[in-house]
């Protein structure tokens, strides 16, 4: 793909697909650290010579590298460009709440589906941890590992949030099995 200009137009797919294959990303690497030309490549990455001439053919007719002055070098704007060409991130992937303090804090402690820290406050974590509780269903059983799999894919330190969720009566432990004993629960109000 090229623009008017006649320059390519770089997407993030179309990086990856240049440097997925290993051999074009160590000759790209290469290029990045100063390698100006097939010989001094093919020292850096020890690889064969017919591999770092085929990965270069295929880099340079991608765009991410070119000729300046005799010595091969990395065209490092095509990222740029790759970010520029995508689209925004969607606001926020946190579904906001009715109640506007949990929908504050939701926005400020998670960040792409994850919690990017564990509020100080009591009050702000206890909303924070009832938000996190409806992950688990009512009324069903859970062994410690699913409990710290589930919890491991919001925080990495899974272990305080499932000690908050126990200390916050959201959660309740006995002998390695957890199940839901707080938070808020979602009523189906569909008339019968």
């Amino acid at each position: 793909m090229t623009s008017d200009a006649g320059k390519p137009e770089f997407t993030s797919e179309m990086l990856v697909g240049l440097l997925a294959e290993p051999d074009r990303l160590a000759t790209f690497a290469a290029v990045v650290l100063g390698a100006g030309d097939q010989t001094e490549i093919v020292v850096r990455t020890g690889l064969p010579v017919r591999t770092v001439a085929a990965a270069l053919r295929r880099l340079e007719s991608g765009g991410l590298v070119g000729t300046v002055d005799g010595r091969t070098v990395a065209v490092v704007d095509a990222f740029r460009a790759a970010v520029r060409a995508r689209p925004p991130a969607p606001a926020d992937t946190v579904e906001p709440d009715p109640d506007r303090a949990t929908a504050a804090v939701l926005r400020t402690f998670v960040r792409d589906g994850r919690i990017s820290q564990l509020p100080a406050a009591h009050g702000k974590r206890r909303l924070l941890l009832e938000h996190l509780v409806t992950i688990f269903e009512p009324g069903v059983r859970y062994p410690e590992a699913e409990v710290n799999a589930l919890l491991r894919a919001w925080h990495d330190d899974h272990a305080a949030l499932r000690r908050y969720l126990v200390d916050e009566d959201l959660l309740t432990r006995r002998d390695g099995v957890y199940w839901r004993s707080g938070g808020p629960v979602d009523v189906d109000e569909t008339p019968e």
